[in-house]
């Protein structure tokens, strides 16, 4: 069965080249891959990586991008029958990589997958705990709810065409297409085994609007949730603290301290202000969605008996 991993790109020169020899050095078993990118505008080097790569490349302007429209434009180009997205820069942490996230779709468990998300060298801390929550190394065949998130997921031909991706989203097509799936009785699975390096080297102004957008995107698929000045205070402080009890743990209480304030302060800044026109939530769903820890921990470990991803086999830099 092939795979087909498309990758948005947009100036992605430090780590393309990186993910394609990843993408080549894959262990594959299961399926066949063939990669295409999908470029709204590069002035760097990345299209010469890609080129030199002999990559298919499919182009579109800038001006046209939303993350809709390009995933849209690497599945019409794409041959394969699964359908897997990689960020440009992510960077598989395993060589089976692609077969443990292909895997629950050959096998019809589920319609869309979703893999494990590492901090690298350059991660800020919060971020690697934000990770934790989200990605954990447990995995969820089938999982509750529609979360899911396109930096590292595979999704069945089948699923693509019965909806496609919303063009008009700010962010978070990936869960509104998981929600449209759920809602249609398909299934949506975490795989713990198929981990990727997520690096995002951003400064504070970008992750406040990374937050911002994904939180005025969630209005469309959570029109119920709405996060109030009382709840950035709340979740803040919950997300700082949990944070430097995790660095004293550590003994990296100095180092990092400024570094969390800054990005819980962001984070949840740039969710208020991006979540102003929702409507009010129940508190548990509210709590479950935006709580800085993981509280599915036990549940999955209790129901699915599923083993922790091999950290042993993950690549380091």
């Amino acid at each position: 069965m092939l795979a087909s991993i498309i990758i948005r790109t947009y100036n992605e020169q430090r780590y393309l080249g990186e993910l394609l020899q990843a993408i080549n050095e894959q262990s594959s078993e299961v399926v066949d891959h063939e990669v295409v990118i999908v470029d709204s505008g590069s002035t760097d080097q990345t299209l010469a990586i890609a080129e030199s790569a002999s990559v298919r490349v499919v182009h579109m302007r800038k001006d046209e991008f939303t993350f809709g429209r390009s995933l849209n434009l690497g599945c019409d180009a794409a041959n394969g029958d699964i359908l897997v997205f990689v960020s440009g820069h992510c960077i598989p942490a395993s060589r089976t990589w692609l077969d443990e996230l292909c895997k629950p779709l050959v096998e019809s468990k589920v319609s869309y997958t979703y893999g494990r998300q590492l901090g690298r060298d350059t991660t800020k801390f919060s971020e690697k705990i934000h990770f934790e929550k989200f990605f954990p190394n447990y995995s969820k065949v089938p999982q509750q709810g529609f979360f899911c998130n396109n930096a590292n997921a595979a999704l069945s031909r089948e699923a693509f065409d019965l909806f496609r991706f919303n063009e008009g989203l700010t962010g978070l097509e990936d869960m509104y297409l998981a929600k449209l799936l759920l809602e249609a009785g398909h299934s949506i699975g975490y795989i713990a085994s198929a981990p990727v390096f997520h690096i995002h080297d951003e400064d504070w102004r970008q992750v406040r609007i990374r937050y911002e957008r994904e939180a005025y995107a969630l209005q469309q698929i959570m029109p119920e949730v709405h996060f109030l000045l009382a709840d950035f205070c709340r979740f803040c402080v919950a997300g700082i603290l949990g944070d430097l009890s995790r660095t004293i743990e550590e003994k990296r209480f100095l180092p990092e301290l400024l570094s969390i304030v800054l990005f819980r302060v962001n984070q949840y800044w740039g969710t208020y202000q991006g979540s102003k026109e929702l409507r009010k939530v129940s508190k548990r769903r509210k709590h479950d969605y935006f709580y800085p820890k993981d509280l599915e921990q036990v549940h999955y470990n209790d129901e699915n008996h599923s083993a922790p991803a091999n950290e042993s086999a993950q690549r380091t830099r």
